[in-house]
């Protein structure tokens, strides 16, 4: 089914084709009808298969048609996201849907001045897209006025509860109207998940597309073995390798991030970090250097790994293994979206063989070996064109960075099964 045989006003069929999209994806044609339809959905789906679209395009709609009936003012329809990456994210479809339209959206979020929020509050809005702690300051603050709202969204619900966010979506319900229409969207689900969606939900359509298989099938991933120190040195090589490529290296801590785009500097590889303890400003930066090529190495921690739609990235690279194997999952969904190929690929250490113990139990399959002779492994160290082996030296560079040591824990499994022999360079 096309998307020109939606019932959806010109409007928004018109957005729909001008954005390129011409039929629904799985999530997407099993979403839209239902929530057209004013049903509640719970729907689970991989990472990279369009859920944004799958929500905005039928409540851009609906609210298009209040609009042009003329029905009150007021927020209709409040979309909360975990991080402020996502939320902005978010607001761009909305508002890429809405043109010609009536429809309004708002994104909010901390670490900014709320003045101009407050001020575009004021001016009226129909959607407010919002990540937890910012929005109930603004309630608490009176600003923003939950009683009139017909649509609930929960997006990426699963690293909401990640970030304890679960009392805050529990409160919020409490300023809501009973009668309202719940959308709830995540990649992942398990237990606490379900417990909370079904206390928000009445007679859901459940929607699951792939449960079986997390990881996208237009993502190719490969696992080598590689000691700690050495990894610098094969990222130096596969950056090199693949100039023309957008790479999206996942790190676990915000000092790792420094220190990789340090020694990549070395090398005379331009690269960017982005982690928690930017700056508001400084991320959406990075990210738009990123996202339009300027720069073709982004390093990062997890927060950029749930639901970022960056385009067209090549590869991405665990320097470190994630120590949830849900993030393994959320992280290489960073590329093959849509119809885009993608590659990921992991340098594990001997330290966290009990991490990709995990990893292949949670896909339920191995992720395949990319294999190094001893020479070749032997190579890639010994041409480098980074030459600073004076740890010392090294160490004292780093000395300038002002983060928590308490980062540099070692990564805990939950996994106690026979771990895996790395192979001996």
């Amino acid at each position: 089914m096309k998307f020109e045989k939606y019932p959806f006003s010109q409007e928004v069929k018109k957005n729909i084709s001008d954005a390129g999209l011409k039929r629904p994806t799985d999530i997407q044609y099993k979403s839209i009808t239902p929530i057209l339809n004013g049903d509640d959905v719970l729907a689970v789906a991989q990472t990279g298969t369009g859920k944004t679209a799958a929500f905005a395009i039928p409540v851009i709609d609906i609210l298009h048609k209040q609009k042009r009936s003329n029905r009150s003012n007021g927020i209709k329809c409040i979309v909360m996201a975990p991080t402020r990456e996502l939320a902005l994210q978010i607001t761009e479809v909305f508002q890429q849907m809405a043109k010609s339209t009536k429809v309004k959206t708002l994104c909010v979020f901390g670490g900014v001045d709320q003045d101009p929020q407050i001020d575009r509050l004021q001016k009226g809005i129909d959607v407010l897209v919002a990540t937890p702690g910012r929005m109930f300051d603004l309630v608490s603050q009176g600003h923003i006025k939950l009683d009139k709202i017909e649509v609930l969204i929960l997006d990426e619900a699963d690293h909401m509860l990640d970030l304890g966010f679960i009392k805050d979506i529990k409160d919020l319900i409490k300023f809501l109207p009973r009668k309202r229409q719940t959308l709830f969207f995540s990649a992942t689900i398990n237990k606490k998940i379900k417990s909370l969606a079904y206390s928000l939900v009445n007679k859901p359509v459940r929607i699951q597309i792939s449960p079986k298989d997390p990881v996208s099938k237009n993502v190719s991933h490969f696992v080598t073995y590689i000691e700690p120190d050495h990894k610098r040195f094969f990222l130096e090589r596969m950056v090199s390798e693949n100039p023309d490529s957008k790479i999206l290296v996942f790190v676990r801590t915000k000092i790792r991030a420094e220190r990789v785009c340090k020694a990549m500097a070395r090398v005379n590889i331009e690269a960017l970090t982005i982690h928690g303890d930017k700056d508001q400003q400084n991320r959406l930066d990075v990210l738009t250097r990123f996202k339009e090529g300027e720069v073709k190495v982004l390093i990062a921690t997890d927060v950029s790994a749930r639901g970022i739609d960056i385009p067209k990235v090549d590869f991405v690279v665990n320097y470190d293994l994630p120590e949830q194997a849900e993030n393994y999952v959320h992280r290489i969904g960073r590329t093959g979206r849509a119809k885009h190929k993608g590659q990921a690929v992991s340098f594990c250490s001997k330290e966290e063989l009990s991490i990709l113990d995990e990893i292949e139990t949670y896909l339920d399959k191995p992720i395949t070996e990319l294999e190094f002779d001893n020479q070749t492994y032997q190579e890639t160290i010994d041409f480098t064109s980074d030459h600073t082996n004076d740890w010392k030296s090294l160490m004292k560079e780093f000395d300038n960075i002002d983060f928590d040591d308490s980062e540099l824990k070692k990564p805990k499994a939950k996994n106690k099964k026979k771990k895996k022999k790395a192979k001996k360079k």
